[in-house]
């Protein structure tokens, strides 16, 4: 008979025997285990046996071009082909098709390079796809890809669900979902940094502002993008910047320009040449009686080294105008220079733009050889250092037409609905590519837009209602702190602003210089010197802080002049390169504090508290992402035209203009004319039609001014242009047809050759802000693009009057004036 064992009860578990290394518990009072727990173990999964089989290329063709071309607008190469076909049949095995594995993968590749910015063309031999093929691989299992259920079932301790999908995202060049801030979007060059799902509205209360999707994107933090001719696409320049380059940069610099706006041309339909009509009459800029180019013409630009053994032919030429050692005019290409002769020449339209050295222009005339090529010293055409023998005669000379954004970047329609081609997927500067995240931040715009709008009206009366909204941007030009009247006028400007209902203050203040009259950092004007400097920014500081409403809920952008600091301690207020960086952070600190005091006063606040930016010159200012680029410019480039402009002939007297003397004085209450249909009153003048030289092109919409004066009244009754309107026009007409800030050569304007793609303005941007104080202020929309010329502070003449331009976004800008 066996011994009876003795029974517990159940609800006691058994005793256990102690490790042989016992661990002490670390708080044996509060009851935790007195041994450590022993580790789960986690089996790695098992992956599903894959027999590869070899895929022909043409087999995936149709799947790939389903993926790749229809659906994400890609294109693939024929090695990238090969490589798919590879990867699939390797991974996927025989259930490619029927078990739509590949489909799958396709997809996750297509998204992926665009994430990377790939570009339109799909090359098998670029890193890029080497690189998402490897991180795919690793993340396949049994021939799928695994995602972040998969891997929650798989190991449920390791990480939740939310951090699967953003390891996961991240292994594959997917930027995380959860952690999307608009802090990083400056590292960003594929999709989009804005923190926009596909699918998801934005619920965070904190982004339900329009002012938090606004960014100041400074020169030195745009992408530096080449044009690729080989590839007829922007490419990320991956060189380190530098101040002091090679000159082989110099070089790149002007292909660049050259590149960009050969490109655009041959994108005109005026530079397409047709099939089936053509002309047997040689084309040329010269209109027809219609004032528009016939349908049959179509121009052909000629490389000046084909001239050569072509005498007496007709060409046009696509050049950059430069003067030669003699103080000859020259036109120079990527193929060759040749002299240039512009004593007969007429531009086209007539004296509708500026024509200096340093612009790519157009022009069309006739070759000529010289009989002898010997003995004229200097002047000597033989062919040394790319020049042709013989020179051109022009007898038309024009700007090279400009695009528009939709068409540049691909969009058309009220919805902007891609149409194919052009550049939507190139994120210029760091915020998301159009055809990538614009239509969703345009339907953001909307919601926000609408719920403020909705808002207000419900609890003010119709006219509260009907006043504008917080989507407007404040733009004050040469705002001199040494002078005391202008702080007196910037007080008077932001009561106005800070007097208005709350949550209807403007989004943003944007402030350019030159914040000083003269370089007081190289000892210019009465006193100088960095003290006197910093104490005129602490006077500032103090005027602001008398607005803490304003402070609390808007940007200040300041924009500095050559004038500012440290760039005028040794330039001494003349023109230093470009783009030339922000008002160093030890003169700003007093108001950089003003802020931080009114904030911290203020507490949380729904759009966020408000800052002071500090930014180069030039900057861009965008508001959701690409859907409003505003580019903030200050420089005296109307006077430095009227110096270095060409004399033309012209075709009617008393039409061209003295490029040695200077608009005529405004008088008291001078401004520009408003006109009904923003194009002028008389058709059939030169300068109101001025962009028919293109067919593609539209005339200019002059906004609103404030009143004429009479001797400006009686000019429109006569049906002449006024001074101050003709010259805006041939301002921004130069400006935008050239794509360029800096038009100018670099003695004249110096340019740092690594940081010029800040200066492009291509694709144009929604508004460009050119706060000029030599040319009259005016607000004119030209092929989409609005450009506004807030002036000086202080209108000369009118002694206790203010001037701005109060900017509404999407919209137009209006000149605004007040009595101090």
């Amino acid at each position: 008979m066996q011994p009876r064992k003795h029974q517990t009860a159940p609800i006691f578990a058994p005793k256990t025997p102690a490790p042989a290394n016992p661990i002490p518990s670390s708080s044996p009072a509060f009851g935790t285990p007195a041994h450590s727990l022993k580790p789960f173990a986690i089996a790695p999964p098992t992956k599903a046996t894959i027999l590869p089989i070899l895929l022909p290329p043409a087999t995936l063709r149709p799947l790939a071009f389903r993926t790749f071309t229809k659906k994400h607008s890609l294109t693939l190469t024929s090695t990238a082909l090969q490589e798919l076909a590879t990867f699939i049949g390797r991974h996927c095995g025989s259930g490619w098709r029927e078990e739509g594995l590949a489909e799958k993968v396709l997809e996750e590749v297509a998204k992926s390079w665009k994430n990377r910015n790939g570009g339109v063309i799909v090359d098998g031999a670029s890193n890029e796809l080497k690189d998402i093929l490897k991180t795919l691989e690793g993340n396949m299992t049994g021939g799928r890809i695994v995602t972040g259920r998969e891997l929650n079932r798989q190991n449920s301790l390791v990480l939740d669900s939310s951090q699967e999908v953003d390891q996961t995202n991240t292994r594959l060049g997917i930027r995380p979902i959860k952690n999307l801030t608009r802090d990083d979007s400056n590292t960003s060059f594929g999709m989009s940094a804005l923190g926009v799902a596909e699918e998801e509205e934005v619920d965070d209360e904190g982004l339900n502002h329009p002012r938090k999707w606004l960014k100041v994107v400074g020169a030195n933090d745009q992408p530096r993008l080449l044009y690729n001719v080989t590839k007829k696409h922007f490419e990320k320049d991956s060189s380190k910047p530098s101040l002091m380059p090679p000159a082989s940069h110099k070089t790149t610099l002007f292909r660049n320009r050259y590149n960009v706006i050969h490109q655009r041309l041959l994108r005109n339909e005026s530079f397409q040449s047709s099939s089936v009509a053509t002309t047997k009459a040689a084309p040329s800029l010269k209109r027809s009686a219609s004032s528009n180019l016939t349908t049959q013409q179509n121009y052909k630009i000629t490389p000046i080294a084909n001239l050569l053994g072509r005498h007496g032919s007709h060409h046009m030429l696509l050049g950059l105008l430069s003067v030669l050692p003699t103080g000859n005019l020259a036109i120079s290409d990527l193929t060759g220079t040749i002299s240039l002769d512009v004593a007969h020449a007429v531009a086209i339209p007539e004296d509708s733009a500026w024509f200096t050295p340093g612009m790519i222009v157009l022009v069309d005339g006739v070759y000529e050889e010289e009989e002898e090529s010997t003995g004229k010293g200097l002047g000597n055409s033989n062919g040394v250092g790319g020049i042709i023998g013989g020179r051109f005669q022009g007898f038309f000379i024009g700007q090279p037409p400009c695009e528009k954004r939709k068409a540049t970047l691909g969009v058309s329609g009220p919805d902007d609905h891609t149409i194919g081609g052009g550049f939507g997927w190139i994120d210029f500067l760091g915020v998301g590519s159009e055809r990538a995240v614009g239509a969703k931040m345009r339907k953001l715009e909307q919601r926000l837009t609408r719920s403020s709008s909705s808002t207000q009206s419900s609890t003010l009366d119709p006219e509260a209602a009907a006043q504008p909204t917080c989507a407007r941007v404040v733009v004050v030009g040469e705002l001199h702190l040494d002078q005391p009247r202008a702080l007196q006028a910037l007080r008077k400007i932001l009561a106005l602003y800070a007097a208005e209902p709350e949550g209807r203050a403007p989004v943003a203040f944007v402030l350019a210089g030159n914040f000083t009259q003269h370089a007081v950092m190289a000892g210019g004007g009465a006193s100088g010197g960095s003290v006197e400097y910093k104490e005129y920014f602490d006077a500032l500081a103090s005027a602001l802080a008398d607005f803490p409403t304003l402070l609390q809920s808007a940007t200040f952008v300041f924009v500095p002049g050559d004038n500012d600091g440290w760039a005028s301690s040794f330039g001494a207020g003349a023109a230093v390169p470009l783009p030339r960086k922000a008002v160093p952070d030890l003169f700003t600190s007093r108001v950089r504090r003003a802020f931080a005091a009114a904030n911290a006063d203020a507490g949380e606040k729904k759009g966020g508290a408000g800052e002071a930016v500090w930014t180069s010159n030039p900057a861009r200012l965008t508001v959701f992402g690409p859907a409003h680029e505003i580019v903030l410019f200050r420089d005296d480039m109307a006077a430095r035209m009227r110096r270095t402009a060409v004399r033309l002939k012209a075709s009617k007297p008393g039409l061209g203009d003295n490029p040695e003397d200077g608009p005529p004085a405004p008088a008291p209450g001078h401004g520009l004319p408003t006109t009904a249909n923003g194009a002028g009153d008389d058709d059939d003048d030169d300068d109101v039609d001025m962009a028919n030289a293109l067919d593609s092109t539209d005339a200019m919409d002059v906004d609103s001014a404030p009143p004429a004066t009479n001797a400006n009244a009686n000019a429109r009754a006569e049906g002449e242009v006024p001074h101050d309107v003709r010259s805006a026009r041939k301002l921004v007409k130069t400006v935008l047809d050239q794509g360029y800030l800096c038009p100018f050569r670099h003695a004249i304007r110096p340019v740092h050759w690594d940081h010029a793609s800040a200066l492009h303005l291509y694709p144009l941007p929604t508004a460009l802000v050119l706060a000029d104080p030599t040319a009259p202020p005016f607000c004119i929309t030209y092929e989409g693009c609005h450009v506004m010329n807030p002036g000086a502070l202080l209108v000369a003449g009118r002694r206790g009057v203010a001037r701005w331009v109060e900017y509404e976004l999407g919209g137009t800008g209006r000149i605004r004036e007040c009595l101090f």
